[in-house]
């Protein structure tokens, strides 16, 4: 399929011992062996912070390990049920220490976050060294799911955009319609 860079994502797998972590290493070596070519992105869960799990990521070496915060720290019980926001950046931050040469997350908005969440959640990440940000509107997946408290303009995405650069993002994507593998390629290849 000459596919030029992927990105590779699952369902959380808390059921299995090793969280999933060992079909994750075995899909980056099959995809290495099959197109060696391919850079690849892996957007991970946070296997509960076991650093073992961690380390098979690690060892897979993807160009690019991606875990989303998706939400402020004050969100975060209400928006992820079992995610912890301050494990989320021990995850980044371990990946990172450990080798992983560029580091992704990203962040939805409309929940009810205010700006000033937002940009502390960008210092947050920054801190954890990760390289890159992706910043799109939430949307209601179906009524079950939380309700959009508001729709963000244009221009606060722009802004949002612009503070991240001066931050020290490698590369910062926000719009309506970013998703965390919304134009991946762009910042790696």
């Amino acid at each position: 399929m000459n596919i030029k860079h992927a990105v590779i994502t699952s369902v959380d797998r808390d059921d299995l011992k090793d969280g999933g972590s060992i079909i994750w290493i075995e899909t980056v070596k099959a995809i290495r062996r099959m197109n060696p070519e391919t850079t690849l992105e892996t957007l991970i869960p946070d296997f509960q912070g076991n650093e073992r799990h961690l380390d098979r990521i690690v060892e897979a070496n993807p160009e690019v390990v991606s875990h989303n915060v998706e939400t402020v720290r004050r969100l975060t019980r209400e928006v992820r049920i079992q995610a912890k926001y301050d494990r989320s950046l021990e995850v980044l931050r371990y990946l990172k220490e450990k080798g992983i040469n560029r580091t992704k997350s990203g962040i939805m908005l409309g929940l009810g976050e205010t700006e000033e969440e937002v940009i502390q959640t960008m210092r947050d990440l920054r801190a954890a060294n990760v390289d890159v940000v992706t910043i799109g509107q939430y949307l209601q997946p179906s009524k079950k799911h939380l309700p959009v408290k508001e729709f963000i303009r244009p221009e606060q995405f722009e802004k949002y955009q612009k503070i991240g650069l001066e931050m020290g993002f490698r590369h910062v994507e926000s719009g309506a319609l970013v998703r965390s593998s919304y134009k991946a390629a762009k910042h790696i290849l």
